[in-house]
């Protein structure tokens, strides 16, 4: 054995490394509770000017990437875009929605949409900054 350090794994690696972390977890959980999940808006030619997308991991969805076009930011799209995202997870039997931002990002924001802040992680990603995590119920 040797262990391989590497600033540049290949997709083939990380496949692998993937591939054997699911073959253990499918004991736990059926596949189909982990998927991914993405709502765009675009505009009249296709082109992305928001979005939201994630996974679903078992009864919950969570919130990877959330991204308004500055043309756009103060409409109330961001709002729509969680609300989407709590239509999926009700049509996918999820209970409850994860997120996690930086302080120089959305706390406010998704405070505002009914996230609780669960924990926070100081000097993330940098000295003075914070990593908050937030967590929604859809249950009740």
């Amino acid at each position: 054995m040797a262990l391989v350090k590497t600033d540049t794994p290949t997709e083939q690696q990380i496949a692998q490394l993937t591939g054997g972390l699911r073959s253990y977890n499918i004991q736990f959980v059926e596949p189909e509770m982990f998927r991914p999940f993405a709502v765009f808006d675009t505009d009249e030619q296709g082109v992305i000017q928001a979005g939201i997308s994630g996974k679903q991991q078992g009864e919950w969805l969570s919130i990877e990437f959330l991204w308004v076009g500055e043309a756009l930011r103060g409409t109330g799209l961001g709002g729509r875009l969680v609300a989407a995202v709590e239509e999926i997870a009700v049509e996918r039997g999820s209970r409850y929605l994860l997120v996690d931002t930086f302080s120089f990002q959305a706390l406010g924001f998704y405070q505002k949409q009914g996230f609780v802040l669960q924990m926070s992680l100081d000097n993330y990603p940098h000295t003075g900054q914070q990593r908050h995590y937030l967590t929604r119920s859809l249950v009740g």
